[in-house]
């Protein structure tokens, strides 16, 4: 199993899936309650469920960000990014997306298996020797 170089590379990865995972969240929660607030004609409600959209949109750009700089320490390409990039024929998805899978493993395990390369990462930082 990889390892990853340092400790800021660890948060990062557990911060983009993280991101990642409340902006599902929020897209899916607000496009329920808006369907809810227009079947139920409030016009408040309305109002909240495009904010709670919005702020989707704003952790989507947050994410963006973080996720490009989360690399597998392996192939080097964004883990949690959409690239177009193609995939390893072993690689599996949850719902259909291979970035929920590595997310949510992130989060529930502790490590992930890169969609690029299919090699398995742990979230810890590696030792480095003394020579």
């Amino acid at each position: 199993m990889h390892r990853l170089p340092s400790q800021s590379a660890v948060t990062r990865f557990r911060l983009a899936a993280y991101l990642y995972i409340l902006f599902i969240l929020l897209v899916i929660g607000g496009i329920c309650y808006l369907g809810w607030a227009l079947y139920n004609n409030h016009p408040q409600h309305v109002i909240s469920a495009a904010s709670v959209i919005g702020a989707a949109v704003g952790v989507f750009i947050f994410h963006w960000i973080t996720a490009s700089r989360v690399r597998c320490p392996l192939c080097l390409v964004p883990s949690i990014a959409r690239k177009n990039c193609s995939k390893n024929r072993n690689a599996k998805r949850l719902l259909g997306s291979y970035r929920l899978r590595v997310a949510s493993s992130i989060i529930l395990h502790n490590h992930f298996r890169c969609p690029y390369c299919n090699e398995p990462t742990v979230l810890e930082v590696r030792q480095r020797r003394n020579a």
